[in-house]
């Protein structure tokens, strides 16, 4: 691996994306942030879209930014958020844009389709946590309204599909971003067609799976030629975002649990078979897919969201923190003053998250934060009690002992957080990387190119690129007393 290997990585969440130019030497990575764009909910009367032909005008802003830095890349990959969907004519091209998951169509959409099909029934074919903006329930309420776009569709791609699509004229479905979607049963890797039916769809819209690594196909010519770039082949990374940073994680064997943290933290564990029974349904756990086959067998739970929200609060009465300072004035406050469950429904868009907080606290009989530090430190505390509960649930149906926690994302860089959650837990926790999603999209086109050989030896390289940090348990049983009051009460 002495030869020198570039790739261009798109990652684009909810929020925003950017283009990276990866460079692989010498069995290391090493990352460039090429570009950065904002990715804009467009709302039309009372619906919300994602404008795709923006975020595809930004892909070329990418593939031209590498042209300007005159090196050949060997590949190209896309990972977005997950669940969202465009519906795609007989002749090729997008019927509209696609809606976003945050658009309330789907509000109450469970509830009638389990009238039809049972919520027990769903969860047993497809082993997903039941919300409400999953494809799923995007296709039944889109024919609620009945949506002439989801009845003229010959196919559904997936963001991320959708997007190579227009890069290279290929059209496929990708296994990692298709699991999201409550449509695919995790045991056969095949669409379910008893779901589609109270859609009034047949499930052959869906296109066969491919498995991450997998080429497309080149870039079309006429995009390399507006871009300055050669002939580029574009790879289906794992496309979705959380399966392109769960790919990043350094481990050194089957025994961790993951914390992708960020808006939304997700906590899982990863295993070679689905996890879908009584118990992990009573536990609302969900299976989704990853690298080489395996399962991310994991929750969904509210994270930074209540911080992001709280500083937006503050800016707009003119205050605003830098994140080190938001670190320092947690580290101030007197820990377990306040303990709120992240996961509470009156968290999930209040007008006021602070006034929400407050409100959540009086409502549990605790005295209210009176100043921005003992909200960070209330959102700190609860947060790492609440990834104890979790862990612990995930140790109920592991299929072997949880031994450490690898914490990736942005998050994985709040060393204070850090250390409450390996303290919470009693577990060691390994931060790093910060750059999980992008890496991991990378190393995957790697792997498609056969550069690497497998997610062991993606992980070794990975291993050897970042720098880690390892945060020791203490005050275990101030801790322990802190959870015994947050699961009687806040859980």
């Amino acid at each position: 691996m002495n030869k020198l290997h570039h790739f261009l990585a798109f990652d684009l969440g909810a929020t925003s994306g950017r283009s990276i130019l990866a460079t692989l030497e010498e069995g290391k990575i090493i990352l460039k942030e090429l570009t950065r764009f904002p990715n804009k909910i467009v709302r039309v009367g009372d619906r919300y879209y994602w404008n795709i032909y923006s975020l595809f005008e930004e892909l070329k802003n990418g593939l031209r930014a590498v042209g300007s830095e005159k090196i050949k890349i060997e590949s190209v990959g896309i990972d977005t958020w997950g669940v969202d969907f465009v519906y795609v004519a007989s002749d090729g091209t997008f019927l509209g844009l696609p809606r976003a998951y945050r658009d309330p169509y789907t509000d109450g959409a469970p509830e009638e389709y389990f009238e039809k099909i049972s919520r027990k029934e769903v969860y047993e074919l497809t082993g997903i946590q039941i919300m409400n903006f999953n494809s799923l329930f995007q296709l039944y309420a889109a024919s609620k309204e009945s949506s002439s776009a989801l009845k003229a569709a010959k196919n559904i791609l997936f963001t991320p599909d959708a997007l190579s699509y227009m890069l290279t004229g290929n059209k496929v479905c990708e296994y990692t971003i298709a699991s999201t979607s409550q449509i695919l049963n995790p045991r056969t890797k095949e669409f379910e067609a008893k779901l589609f039916e109270p859609a009034g769809i047949s499930a052959s819209v869906m296109l066969p799976l491919v498995m991450p690594g997998k080429i497309i196909g080149n870039i079309l010519n006429s995009i390399q030629v507006e871009c300055g770039i050669g002939q580029t082949p574009v790879i289906a990374v794992a496309g979705h975002d959380t399966a392109s940073a769960i790919a990043a994680v350094p481990a050194e064997n089957k025994n961790f649990a993951y914390l992708s943290s960020g808006t939304w933290s997700l906590m899982g564990i990863e295993v070679k078979e689905p996890i879908i029974s009584e118990q992990s349904f009573n536990l609302n756990f969900t299976n989704e897919g990853g690298i080489e086959g395996t399962t991310r067998f994991l929750k969904n739970i509210t994270g930074m969201w209540l911080l992001e929200q709280c500083r937006r609060e503050w800016e707009s009465q003119g205050k605003s923190y830098t994140y080190d300072e938001v670190v320092r004035m947690s580290d101030s406050v007197e820990g377990f003053q306040f303990i709120i469950d992240p996961d509470h429904p009156g968290f999930a868009n209040p007008e006021s998250m602070t006034k929400a907080i407050a409100a959540r606290c009086a409502d549990t009989g605790q005295k209210t934060p009176e100043n921005h530090a003992e909200y960070i430190r209330c959102i700190f505390d609860s947060l790492a009690l609440k990834y104890k509960y979790v862990l612990n649930c995930l140790r109920q149906v592991a299929p072997f002992e949880i031994e450490r926690l690898h914490v990736i994302g942005g998050g994985s860089q709040n060393r204070l957080l850090n250390q409450l959650i390996a303290n919470s837990i009693a577990l060691p926790v390994i931060a790093g990387p910060s750059e999980a999603t992008a890496i991991g999209n990378v190393m995957v086109q790697a792997k498609g190119l056969g550069i690497v050989k497998s997610l062991s030896e993606m992980r070794s390289i990975i291993g050897k690129s970042v720098s880690l940090e390892t945060f020791c348990p203490k005050d275990s049983e101030q801790w322990e007393e802190a959870y015994r009051k947050f699961s009687s009460h806040y859980k």
